[in-house]
């Protein structure tokens, strides 16, 4: 029975500590292998391929769509290269160096002609631009995987290990399989027992992995494999601990790690941006009952945090305190609202089609509050475009910061009362307040500016007070 198990971008930049770590370390060649691993690219190079995930700046791609003039991207693609060719002078020998750089001069090669060639062939008017770019994304995305993966099959062949290569990108496929079928066609003949695959994160398929799950391919691609494959746990190597809070801002003294808990708790920290997997990704393990593990990439003695479906804490306790900035409150009030429900439809509707996350709402007889993630910029057109169809409606913006206590089973007696005392002791002051029936979470909205107060004091009345029982115990 083997696992497969996932390496991040940041931990990938660290490349020769996983070598001695988790690919290889202290292992027995025989323990090299029933490991199938998924490799993101090295942290910062899809960055510079698409865009920066936080703060937008454009990579390749964006500069591909918004070229005023038609090889403006150019100088980026040359810049993702020479990055690319110092990463591989950096990790690898002299004789394996040579190889990786063809192997990435091909790549970025073809590309440049393919993306030159597309420009071209839109400058008719027959053909839109438009019309191809999910699949340039498609296609510079796979380039940061395919360079990672192919450098550690390198690295691990030279160490005597028989690595393959998993290449998912579809690099000159003649046409696209469906995703299961692309996964399924690469590992059919394949021996685990005396090979070890290394994956591309990125898997080129009919579906459009991209077009579904945009940067979060990865993880369906690991969540896929071990799905298809029955693995018997799947494994997250991350660069930190799944913890009971932000070390950097409650102190790496006070915090614990989580040993277990359940995919419940783990959707609800997706939700709120600190994902310990992508929802859809958990879906699949869930469904078929695999555990998934979340390890220190740089602690490979360490257990790390099981998750699992049926995991309930022995005793009712807030095992994470989590949260958000960046959030924007926008609060619609109109005395027409009540027993309308079309009020709710319409606008949820409309903050879908502006690509805004919602990450909660609550709601009154006479008003909606939606707490939205997104550009401000786009919660601007949301004001504009709810005022325009609600022209009695009175609508603000509040920008705000929601703190969570997340827990498997939240029944502990007081705890509303404990969190109001706590913030409120902290000079801090809540502006709502939302738990659910399940008892999984319960959500502060806070100022902005008071976020790292509301951690700090949320975990320091709720966690560090109290005696977590089986929670911190690592299975």
């Amino acid at each position: 029975m083997h696992s497969v198990e996932k390496i991040g971008g940041t931990s990938m930049s660290r490349f020769d500590e996983l070598m001695s770590s988790i690919l290889l370390g202290t292992r027995t060649p025989e323990e090299w292998y029933q490991r199938v691993f998924v490799v993101s690219a090295y942290g910062g190079m899809t960055n510079a391929l698409l865009e920066h995930k936080k703060t937008g700046e454009p990579g390749v791609y964006a500069r591909f769509v918004e070229a005023e003039n038609a090889d403006a991207w150019l100088p980026s693609l040359e810049e993702v290269r020479q990055k690319m060719l110092a990463t591989n002078a950096e990790l690898l020998d002299d004789l394996d160096r040579v190889r990786a750089d063809q192997f990435i001069d091909e790549r970025i090669n073809v590309a440049a002609a393919c993306m030159l060639n597309l420009q071209e062939l839109c400058s008719v008017g027959h053909f839109q631009l438009q019309d191809h770019l999910l699949r340039v994304r498609e296609m510079l995305a796979s380039l940061g995987e395919a360079h990672s993966a192919f450098n550690t099959v390198l690295a691990l062949k030279r160490a005597g290990v028989n690595a393959r290569f998993v290449d998912l990108s579809g690099w000159q496929q003649e046409a696209p399989l469906s995703f299961d079928e692309m996964i399924c066609s690469h590992f059919a003949e394949m021996d685990l027992s005396r090979e070890l695959p290394i994956v591309t994160g990125y898997v080129h398929c009919a579906e459009g992995v991209m077009q579904t799950f945009d940067r979060g391919y990865s993880e369906m691609t690991f969540s896929k494999i071990a799905t298809l494959t029955g693995a018997r746990e799947a494994i997250i190597h991350k660069e930190y601990h799944l913890s009971s809070a932000d070390p950097s801002l409650v102190g790496l003294d006070k915090i614990v790690t989580i040993g277990r808990t359940n995919y419940d708790v783990a959707d609800q920290l997706s939700n709120l941006g600190m994902e310990a997997i992508h929802p859809k990704a958990a879906k699949g393990l869930r469904q078929q009952g695999i555990p998934l593990r979340i390890k220190n990439a740089f602690e490979p003695e360490h257990p790390g945090t099981l998750i699992t479906q049926e995991y309930t804490s022995s005793k009712p306790c807030v095992e994470i305190i989590a949260g958000r900035r960046n959030v924007f409150a926008i609060e619609v009030f109109d005395q027409e609202m009540l027993g309308d429900s079309h009020y709710d439809i319409e606008l949820s509707r409309l903050l879908h089609q502006l690509k805004l996350y919602v990450v909660s709402r609550d709601q009154d007889a006479n008003s909606i509050t939606y707490y939205v993630a997104g550009s401000r910029k786009r919660v601007n057109r949301a004001l504009r475009l709810i005022r325009e169809q609600y022209s009695r409606a009175e609508v603000s913006l509040h920008p705000v910061a929601l703190v969570s206590a997340i827990g498997s089973d939240l029944k502990v007696s007081g705890i509303l009362a404990k969190t109001v005392t706590a913030l409120a002791q902290a000079g801090i002051s809540v502006q709502a307040l939302h738990q659910s029936m399940r008892q999984v979470e319960m959500q502060c909205v806070v100022a902005e500016s008071d976020y790292e107060a509301a951690v700090c004091a949320l975990h320091r009345a709720l966690i560090e007070q109290e005696n977590h029982g089986d929670v911190i115990c690592a299975a």
